[in-house]
């Protein structure tokens, strides 16, 4: 077995996973956590008989989670109980409109219908998604490719040229779907990696695969029951957590890193280390790195942020799902705004989860909690907004979701809880305030993320978001996987 020591900076779902897929291979591993909890943005917030996910709030691709379990001859289920939801989504529209997103054919078709949408037309675009998909996944996801060289050798030029790799995600949505509502609907799938369907390349388009093929779940009693079901696994297998233990440098000595400072001033030596902290704050706060390292980086540039708002009401509202999408008059200009300009929206597109339609658990009898999360800029440190700026901007998304059917909300509130990108920031050391790490634009970076082991010191390793394959849960757990077999392999050279 293995006896080399591994520090984990971080426990965010990448870091977790990480963590236990090597512990799963003999390495003595230890996590250094800066907040009193695990789970990075996988986070809970509980007051007054309310349960919201403060993070995370769709549980997607199940059977990459399932593997941590398996490798140690358990069951997830036993650890961590899901169940599918219906619908998907509920999409609203200004217009009036209301379609519901479902796996099941002839509903969806029917859904279609409503806006005068052929269900051919969206069974084409769902093989079209199936086919990326098969294809991403194959290579970037499940070989945790890293670079141009990988890509070449793996998919050879003819795979290459199916990635539709001359269209945005918008223009591949629109070669199939004609209704401006199915394609604002398709274009949100973007939503998972906090990108624009504009900006981003065609092959972006695979996540709605992700969805009608293996299906949309929810985790009993919030989703924040995965971290502590990880960490029963965690406690099994020996990996030590420490909490409240902030990193604050990463040591270096003859190109390696050798270890880690706590903000106690504690020394801690390791063997290998992995870094759940984001590609860049790391670089430039634990690893110090030079200006020329920095500019390299750039590129990596962080996805949006959001404003992160929970309420807990005194009343229900039937006509919500579980997820629901209130959705701008012109969402191309939304993202333009969000990502272009780089100001908070006019009308922008709203995110917003009603849990307890699917779990009673979660509020009062009677009540509602509501999770509200519109994407918004990352933090502009030329251009910077104030508290004031996001404040006004929460007024405006409570008066819109009241104009599209939530009558006298703000009436009903009884508990509130508000986060800008500032508090994002604070809380997860992240980039900017950034939600989903790095940013899938076809121009700056063709949806590339930085790779997973540093190019300066070997036996230093990247997971999370801000890392191939990118944002998302089951996207960081996979990575924090493939992380894993990225030091065995360099271990055993």
């Amino acid at each position: 077995m293995n006896k080399n020591t591994v520090t984990v900076i971080g426990s965010g779902l990448g870091g977790l996973s990480a963590a236990i897929s090597l512990a799963q291979e003999g390495y003595d591993v230890t996590i250094h956590e800066k907040n009193p909890q695990i789970g990075g943005k996988l986070n809970v917030l509980k007051d007054q008989g309310y349960t919201f996910d403060l993070g995370p709030s769709i549980l997607t691709l199940p059977h990459i989670f399932e593997r941590l379990f398996e490798r140690s001859g358990k069951r997830m289920s036993d650890y961590i109980p899901i169940r599918s939801v219906r619908p998907h989504w509920r999409n609203f529209f200004e217009d009036g409109k209301v379609v519901d997103l479902d796996p099941e054919p002839e509903r969806m078709a029917a859904e279609a219908r409503k806006v005068g949408e052929d269900p051919e037309n969206v069974r084409r675009f769902l093989k079209y998604s199936a086919d990326l998909y098969d294809l991403v996944n194959a290579g970037y996801f499940e070989q945790g490719l890293d670079n141009a060289a990988a890509f070449r050798k793996f998919y050879g030029l003819r795979n290459f040229l199916k990635f539709d790799l001359f269209r945005t995600m918008h223009g591949g949505v629109k070669r199939y779907l004609s209704t401006r509502h199915m394609q604002d609907i398709f274009d949100y799938f973007i939503k998972y990696v906090g990108s624009s369907a504009y900006h981003s390349p065609a092959f972006m388009n695979c996540m709605a695969t992700i969805q009608f093929r293996y299906d949309l779940w929810y985790v009993d009693g919030g989703l924040y029951h995965i971290a502590l079901g990880l960490q029963r696994l965690m406690d099994e297998l020996g990996v030590k957590v420490r909490l409240n233990s902030e990193v604050v440098e990463v040591s270096k000595e003859h190109g390696r890193v050798t270890g880690i400072v706590t903000r106690d001033g504690t020394r801690h030596p390791a063997d290998i280390i992995v870094s759940n902290m984001e590609v860049i704050p790391a670089c430039e706060k634990l690893l110090h790195e030079d200006d020329e390292l920095m500019k390299s980086l750039e590129k990596y540039e962080p996805s949006c942020s959001g404003l992160v708002l929970e309420l807990g009401l005194d009343r229900k509202y039937p006509q919500l799902a579980h997820h629901n999408f209130f959705f701008s008059e012109n969402q191309r200009e939304h993202f333009h705004t969000v990502f272009r300009k780089r100001q908070l929206p006019p009308d922008p597109t709203i995110y917003l989860v009603a849990a307890s339609k699917t779990d009673p658990t979660v509020a009062p009898e009677g009540c509602d909690g509501l999770k509200i999360l519109p994407h918004i800029p990352h933090i502009d440190d030329d251009n910077p907004l104030t508290h004031e700026d996001y404040m006004a901007f929460k007024e405006r998304v409570l008066i819109k979701l009241e104009r599209m059917g939530l009558t006298d909300l703000r009436k009903h509130v009884v508990f509130e809880h508000c986060w800008t990108p500032y508090d994002i920031r604070e809380q997860y050391f992240s980039n900017k305030g950034s939600i989903y790490g790095v940013v899938s634009d076809r121009f700056k970076n063709l949806a590339f993320k930085a790779p997973k082991q540093s190019t300066k010191y070997p036996n230093l390793f990247f997971v999370g978001g801000s890392v191939n394959p990118g944002g998302g849960m089951p996207m960081v757990v996979l990575c924090g996987q493939n992380v894993a077999k990225n030091v065995i392999t360099w271990d055993r050279r």
